[in-house]
Parts: C-alpha cells; structure tokens; sequence
C-alpha cells in the first residue's frame, strides 16, 4: 500500500488524500451530529422529565401540608384540649361528652379538606371519631397496621395505600398518623386521618404532562406507595436501583433493566422524606426519532461521497497552487530570511496553514531576541553575583572591628576574624567556578556570621542544621545564603532591644534541596517584598533577594523557588527550593 502511493504523482497523492479525508470528515460529522442529537435528546428528556416531576412533587408535598395543617388545627381546638385533659386525668366518664364536642372540629377537617376519608383519634380512655364514619368494632385499633408505627420518635407519620381496616365499606387510603399538639403531657394518643386514594392520586396525577403509566409513588423499601397506574413497577426488588435513589433528593440517572436501558428521574417528599416520586422512560422510545436522523444521514453521507469522489481532482489542482508558494517560501527561511511572509487572498485550510507558518517564523524571530535578552540578563546577573561577594560596607565595618581588637590587644579575636575573612573570600571566590557544593556554602556563611557576631557583639546568635550529612556533597550555586542572612542583621535585627536569633536548617524533599533561613527579627511586608524580587526592577531594600532569586532562575529555571514568611519579632523566613539534579 506505501510503496503504491508514493510511485503517484503528488497531485494524485493529494487527490487521493482529499477525498480520503472528505469522505472521514463527512462521516465524523455525520456521527458526531447523531451523536450530539442523541445527547441533547437525552439531556432535553432529562430535563423536562425532571422538571414535571419536581413540579409533581411539590404538588403532592403541598397537599401533605395541607392534611398534616389541618389536623393541627384541629388538635388546638377547645373540645380536643379537654378531651386530653381527660386523657391526663384518666377520666373516662365524659367520653361521650367528649365525642360530641368533637364531632364539630372534626366535620370541619372535612371541609377544609375533601380528600380526608375518615379521623380516629385513640385515646386510654376512648376512641373518637365522626358518629358518620361506620367503625369497624370488630377489629382493635392496635392490631392493625398502624401498631408497627406507634413507638417511633417521630410525631408525624405517613403510611402508603391501604385498605382501611377501622372503618366499615373496605376503601383503599393513605394514613396520617400524628402525636397531639397540646400543652398536656399526654401519652399513648394517637391521631389517625385516612385519605382517600382516590383524591390523593389526583392531585398527582393532574399535574403530569406525559401519560401516568411511566410515573410512581415508591417507598425507601420500593414498595408502592401510591398506585399511579395498573402497572407494576419494572425495578421492584432491584436493589442497585434503590440504592441509586438514596444518593441526593433529586436528580436523574440511567439504569440497566432486563436487558433495556432507562432514563431515570426521581424526587423525594418532603414532608415524607421515604416517599419518592420517579418516572423511567426507555431510552429506544425516547431516541425513536433520533434514529431516523441517524438513517437519513447516512444517504446524506453516501451521496456526499460520491460528489467528493468527483471533485476532489479539481480541488487538489486548485490546493497545489498555495501549496507551491509556501513551498518557495520555506526554502528561503532554509537561508536565514526571516523575514518573509505567506499571503493569500482566500480563507481556505492552505491559507490557515499559511498563517501558522508566519506565527511561527514570527515566535522563532521572537525567541531568538528572547535568547539574547537573556544571554544579556545573565551576564548582568552574574556581574551583580560577583559585586554581592563584597560587599564595601561589610568590608569596612570588618576591617574596622580588627583594627580596634588589634589595639586593644584582642589578639585572639583578631586572628580569629581574619581567619574567617580570609575563608570567606576563599569560598566565595571558589576558583571562579559558580557552583559549589553544600559544605563550601555552609562554610561561607559560617565564617560571614563569626565576622558579623565579631562586628555586633551580643546582637545575634546563630544556628545552622543539617538533616542529612549525605547531602554535604550536592552541588549548589555559591553565594546564596549569605544575602539572605545579611538581610536578616540589616534589616531584622537593626532596631530590636533584645537578642535577635538566625537559624538556618537544611533538608530534602523526594527530588529538591530545601534552604530555610529563619530570623526573630523585625519581619517584612511579604506581598510588596516578594512582588518586587520577582518583578524585573528590584528596590534597593530587596536588591538581595532579587539577586538570589535572579541566580536561581537562571540556572535552575522553573524548579526552583523562593517564599516569604513573616511574623514581626516572632518568625521570618525565607525559604529556597532547589532541585537535586545539580546543574
């Protein structure tokens, strides 16, 4: 197959590639067009599923409100009060007077709300109930099913479609079952309101816009709550579906059933937070219509196939001509002239091509001023490196502080500082090389201190910790603590009354050495300070750390770092992170 194509002509090479890559572009957007419909469909099925079914839920959740309200009501009127007074007192011998009082409030309950089907109240002393409502005398009130649900903590609680088992003619109800609301302390009374089946899908069943066969009232166990259609539900007893219903109150997702995928959409009650509204919908009944995209756009495909086989001669001939320009122009870039540039009056992929082509000799033009900016901002780096070596005032103040010992017959210290000087230049120098290891820099620092403890007796003490004596022999850029410490006696410790402190500590992470210095002394501004090491002018006050930084960066690019911290006369530091790698 190679060895063909490359004995073609280029035009016929680019022929065979333009309607190669035609016919793949047709067909990549013919599936990423069904693709995007299927997806929208399903998104768009989603959404409106879910939204009708929120709306239903709400619904339904308002209607529970309204039910639980009142019979609220109806426990804060009078004749209830002192029936539960009677409940407290055990007095059992006004229960008829009792039960006639309460035929008004609760005859209203029904008024307010239709859909109440029966109210028992059960007491210690007597059940009460609407003289019209036939009860079922045969059957006690704690040998039904509302008996499982008596000793819950919970006040108020809703039981799915039953049949009514304490009030004669067999309907199928919703049961409410609430503890009083009243100042008494009573115990063992019970509230029971039976709402019509009937009435309650209703409500449900009017605020759905697709047909009820799809949607159902289930419990946390999936059990039917409520029967919305004659059809039993397809995921009961699946448990990974339940599970997938107890992750948020509402949402959607799909689900694998017998063989057949469903879009899935659930909302759960409030004021019955077991309760769940869900509707599922096949997804091949939903994407019916997609599919018929999908078969008109594959004749559209093949017809498009056809043409591209036609014209795609004529379109190679026509994209040879741009193709030769560029061609033309990259051979004088191959002799250094930079400076030309493709230019087309037509908008089509050569041209695009064309473009990228100057961007880049335009990014090459630019590196290569970047490449001798930063060649010159090393030099200057590294001139401003040696300068810090030195530093006059240091020198001065040293040199000062020997000649007073020296005349004061301090012998010892005089030999002692001018051991230290000496090492120092010595490390500093490090034979002109700019790397160094760990120890030397070490060193360096240790004789700088010695000098400036010798300069400012009693003004700081010093610290420095390694964590590892395998990393004496890594490879560092020379002259990078010494700034830091310096700063930390200039501008640290200059206005305290009290010993400053400077610990410098040395350890490592997985791949990078790790510089701390830490001072007590009088801290910085972190964000102006480190903002200005980082920025390409530095202020005077910072001129050290833009140093250090400056050498960091250019040696160790990107891998490595500095960062601030300070408290004021508590903790400053300044943290530097080096890779391992040495150079």
């Amino acid at each position: 197959m190679n060895k063909w194509y490359y004995r073609l002509s280029l035009r016929r090479r680019l022929w065979f590639l333009v309607l190669i890559l035609t016919v793949v572009s047709i067909a990549i957007t013919g599936m990423m067009s069904y693709w995007i419909a299927f997806r929208s469909t399903e998104s768009e099925a989603f959404i409106s599923s879910q939204n009708t079914l929120n709306k239903t839920a709400r619904v339904f959740d308002e209607k529970l409100r309204h039910i639980i309200v009142t019979t609220s009501s109806m426990m804060l009127s009078d004749p209830f009060k002192n029936a539960m007074e009677d409940v407290v007192s055990n007095h059992s011998a006004s229960y008829y007077t009792r039960l006639s009082s309460l035929q008004t409030p609760l005859g209203q309950m029904k008024l307010i709300e239709p859909s109440i089907q029966s109210i028992l109240i059960y007491t210690p002393v007597g059940e009460m109930y609407a003289t019209n409502d036939l009860r079922n005398g045969q059957i006690r009130f704690k040998d039904t099913l509302f008996s499982q649900y008596l000793n819950t903590t919970e006040r108020v609680v809703w039981l799915e479609d039953h049949e009514d088992p304490l009030f004669s003619g067999k309907s199928r109800v919703i049961s409410l079952i609430m503890k009083p609301v009243t100042e008494a302390d009573v115990r063992d009374v019970y509230v029971v309101v039976n709402v019509k089946e009937e009435a309650i899908s209703k409500v449900v069943t009017d605020g759905l816009l697709d047909q009820t066969k799809n949607y159902y009232l289930i419990s946390n166990k999936g059990e039917t709550v409520l029967p919305l259609s004659g059809n039993t539900p397809p995921f009961q007893g699946d448990s990974s579906f339940l599970e997938q219903l107890k992750n948020q109150d509402r949402g959607f997702f799909k689900h694998e059933l017998a063989g057949k995928k469903y879009l899935v959409n659930y909302s759960r009650l409030t004021l019955a937070d077991n309760w769940t509204m869900v509707s599922i919908q096949t997804q091949s009944d939903l994407l019916h219509q997609v599919n018929r995209i999908k078969t008109i756009t594959l004749w559209i495909m093949l017809c498009c196939a056809i043409l591209a086989f036609v014209l795609s001669n004529v379109i190679s001939s026509f994209l040879l001509k741009p193709l030769h320009k560029l061609q033309g122009l990259m051979k004088k870039v191959e002799q250094n002239q930079l400076d030309v540039r493709f230019t087309s009056k037509y908008e089509d992929e050569v041209t695009q091509v064309g473009l990228k082509f100057n961007r880049m000799l335009e990014e090459i033009s630019s590196l290569i001023e970047d490449v001798k900016e930063a060649e010159y901002e090393k030099r200057k780096m590294e001139v401003k490196a040696l300068q810090a070596q030195i530093d006059p005032h240091f020198l001065y103040n040293t040199l000062n502080t020997i000649i007073w010992k020296s005349e004061t017959s301090q012998n010892r210290d005089v030999t002692e500082m001018i051991t230290s000087l000496s090492l120092l230049f010595q490390f500093g120098l490090n034979g002109g090389n700019e790397m160094t290891t760990l120890a030397k820099e070490m060193d360096h620092v240790r004789q700088y201190l010695i000098l400036q403890q010798k300069c400012y007796e009693d003004l700081f003490e010093y610290a420095i910790e390694l964590t590892d004596q395998t990393l004496r022999d890594v490879p560092v850029l020379k002259i990078i603590l010494q700034p830091l410490v310096e700063n930390s006696i200039l501008h640290g410790f200059q206005s305290m009354d009290r010993m400053g402190n400077i610990r410098i500590s040395i350890s490592k992470s997985e791949s990078h050495l790790i510089l701390l210095v830490e001072d007590n002394g009088a801290g910085m501004d972190v964000p102006s300070v480190d903002a200005d090491m980082r920025s390409e002018q530095a202020s005077k006050k910072s001129y050290a750390l833009r140093n250090v930084y400056g050498r960091l960066r250019l040696y160790y690019g990107n891998k490595a770092d500095i960062r601030l911290s300070s408290e004021p006369y508590v903790s400053t530091t300044v943290q530097l992170t080096i890779p391992l790698t040495g150079e």
